[in-house]
């Protein structure tokens, strides 16, 4: 090998490993600049989702603060923790809205929040993750259909147990033309919080001298 040609080749790789430096650098800089915006963007799109559920007006704490975290692969669809968002107005328990999971979406798992009120009863529901297909899965999103608001006033006595699946399995829910996978798993996803919930319920509206400890049960 030549003396001009390695000489070419270490120029080479000293530029190449500057861009790289630099790139990494700037990239550091760019998430550094921008995390705060994006931290603040999705706590905004939480709050409308809470308030969605649990308008204002229905709660005099801040939700976001007044969480705890509880287990149960079986029922809550993960075996992480789960964030429970506890409403409460004038220090009397309202509504528990659970964080949970639907690990069987057709696209893969489906991120819920589904909010019940103390007595049992659903104040709705709203899907804020997913990968369903699109024209198809995600008519489960609240602004794509009215599919999702179908829960509200919903409870595990309404409709009794045969009646928690789609209609494709002899249930009361609506299923989506081509698309039964996507409703049959948010379907029974609601329904196992709806059965966590009563198994619960005074545990997650427990008070807590650090509402974000993790309460396994």
């Amino acid at each position: 090998m030549t003396r001009p040609l390695v000489k070419h080749m270490a120029i080479s790789a000293i530029l190449l490993g500057s861009f790289a430096v630099i790139g990494a650098g700037l990239v550091a800089w760019i998430h550094q600049q921008t995390a705060p915006t994006i931290t603040a963007n999705e706590q905004a799109a939480l709050l409308r989702n809470l308030h969605s559920l649990v308008p204002p007006e229905k709660h005099d704490n801040k939700l976001t603060r007044d969480t705890i975290q509880v287990r149960d692969e079986a029922l809550l669809g993960t075996p992480k923790p789960v964030t429970v968002y506890r409403a409460r107005k004038e220090e009397e328990p309202v509504t528990a809205i659970l964080n949970v999971i639907a690990p069987d979406g057709y696209g893969g798992p489906i991120n819920l929040l589904v909010a019940i009120r103390y007595n049992g009863e659903l104040a709705g529901v709203r899907v804020i993750n997913h990968r369903e297909t699109p024209g198809l899965g995600d008519a489960i999103e609240a602004d794509r259909s009215d599919w999702i608001h179908s829960f509200e006033g919903k409870s595990l006595d309404n409709p009794d147990p045969a009646g928690w699946k789609v209609e494709k399995d002899s249930g009361e829910f609506d299923q989506f033309t081509g698309a039964t996978v996507t409703p049959r798993a948010v379907v029974k996803a609601v329904h196992n919080a709806l059965k966590y919930y009563q198994q619960h319920r005074e545990q997650l509206f427990r008070p807590t001298d650090n509402p974000t400890t993790d309460e396994s049960t």
